[in-house]
């Protein structure tokens, strides 16, 4: 036992990690400056292997957004290194791809240094934003790049020798997905939430009215971190669900939970700006103290005519109208995206009557699935697929395409079929992809190739009858 607490109390502890785990042979880091890497890449590519003639150089590596990861030894000697960044020109639309890797011939197998270059460089494009990561490597590491759990696409040439396409699976929006959305299905069996025509909608028909009820909850976490803005997200997303439906808001009833008196004022006065803002009374609720965070609301809304988010089909083409101003609320950086809290109520106002105006087949507002998330519901509600054209989803310059595609927008609506022309104030629309035949949602990308997203129904309560 004085053995054991010699060993617990310091400087012995710390020498026995690395006795018991091993130490680190080599670390992986951003280069600082790239000329050793260059200069293997010399070594490797021209003068061992032939691959090129004079230089292995090309427009990548002069790309500023190009990425050069490294392998150093503990004496910060050069063990190997690799490239990565976007695959096209102008904007970064999170089509990436890698390159380059070289491993100094000395070092090569017994450090497995190319693997370990290799699953960093899949983690840096990931962190990047990134959801189609590709690589042309030379045939004799294909079946190394498969055990490391990327896809073989097929052969290409590169420098005039035979090498394969291989892909990294990104299943970012997937894992959105079934987080989110995925056990609603088997959940809600038997509900027929919504009723004959409106199954998967946010919003319902009241039978017998002409009003439109929509009901969210707030993630408790939330409400305990940033009341306020729990309060104001609270009138939000209801207006929104209404919005998709083209209702017009009537009133709202909300249930808070808090605490304590402080923090029930501070989740109410959330609620009570953003409901001023947007034009809807707060007709009644319940509040409870003593009690851990929790916020819900259902607001009303008034339509003759609902739009069904299932009354997409085959062949119609979808549009994202967005608003893309604001920036990412403080603490939910690449999740929550703020564009509504500093807008004026007119502007509110307009964007929320776009629905309405413009009268698509099919619409729904972007919700905690994300845009591709929520477009797979558009598509399974109308009982088809549908593909998103990536480079032309309307996007703010701050936010990566990971991000955009899988955080919640603040003002966002999917729309497809015919419809109107009509003002969206400061949200902007463009055409984006279209409703296909099948199931799921894939990515298609300016070469044309097409990546799953979302391989099946998102929510699993089939399509609105």
């Amino acid at each position: 036992m004085r053995g054991v607490r010699r060993v617990a109390g310091g400087r012995r502890m710390r020498d026995l990690v690395p006795a018991l785990l091993g130490a680190p042979r080599f670390l992986i880091e951003p280069a600082r400056t790239r000329n050793d890497y260059h200069r293997l890449r010399q070594q490797v590519f021209v003068h061992e292997q032939g691959l090129f003639a004079l230089s292995d150089r090309d427009d990548r590596d002069d790309d500023p957004r190009t990425i050069v990861l490294e392998a150093r030894d503990a004496s910060g000697a050069l063990l190997g290194g690799v490239r990565l960044g976007p695959a096209t020109d102008g904007p970064d639309i999170g089509w990436w791809q890698g390159g380059r890797l070289v491993v100094d011939p000395a070092v090569r197998g017994a450090q497995r240094i190319g693997p370990a270059l290799i699953r960093a460089a899949c983690a840096a494009a990931e962190q990047a934003g990134a959801l189609r990561f590709d690589a042309t490597v030379q045939v004799r590491f294909r079946r190394m790049f498969e055990r490391l759990g990327w896809l073989s696409i097929r052969p290409v040439t590169v420098a005039g020798q035979p090498h394969h396409l291989m892909r990294w699976p990104i299943g970012r929006i997937a894992a959105l997905a079934a987080a989110t959305k995925n056990p609603l299905g088997g959940l809600l069996d038997g509900l027929n939430p919504g009723g004959a025509g409106f199954v998967g909608d946010d919003g319902a028909p009241v039978p017998g009215s002409d009003l439109i009820a929509a009901c969210d909850a707030i993630l408790p976490s939330m409400v305990e971190r940033d009341p306020h803005w729990a309060g104001w997200c609270a009138v939000l997303v209801n207006v929104n669900d209404l919005a998709a439906m083209g209702a017009a808001p009537v009133g709202l009833l909300n249930a808070v939970g808090a605490r304590d008196a402080t923090a029930a004022a501070k989740i109410l006065s959330g609620l009570r700006e953003a409901a001023t803002a947007y034009g809807i009374p707060i007709l009644g609720g319940h509040t409870q103290l003593g009690v851990p965070a929790a916020l819900s609301a259902t607001a009303l809304g008034r339509t003759a005519r609902p739009v069904p988010g299932g009354g997409g089909r085959p062949g119609h083409r979808v549009r994202l109208t967005a608003d893309l101003g604001g920036g990412w609320r403080p603490g939910y950086q690449g999740r929550q995206w703020d564009s509504t809290s500093w807008r004026q109520p007119d502007e509110l106002r307009q964007m929320q009557e776009f629905v309405a105006a413009s009268g698509p087949a099919a619409a729904k507002d972007v919700s905690m699935a994300g845009i591709a998330g929520t477009l797979g519901m558009l598509a399974e509600a109308g009982g088809c697929g549908a593909v998103l054209d990536v480079a032309s989803v309307p996007r703010p310059a701050a936010a990566t395409m990971g991000d955009w595609l899988t955080c919640f927008p603040g003002f966002a609506m999917l729309t497809a079929g015919p419809q109107r022309p009509a003002p969206a104030g400061p949200a902007v629309t463009a055409e984006c992809g279209e409703l296909v035949a099948g199931r799921g949602v894939g990515l298609r990308w300016p070469d044309g190739e097409i990546t799953p997203a979302v391989s099946g129904g998102v929510t699993g309560m089939g399509a609105a009858a």
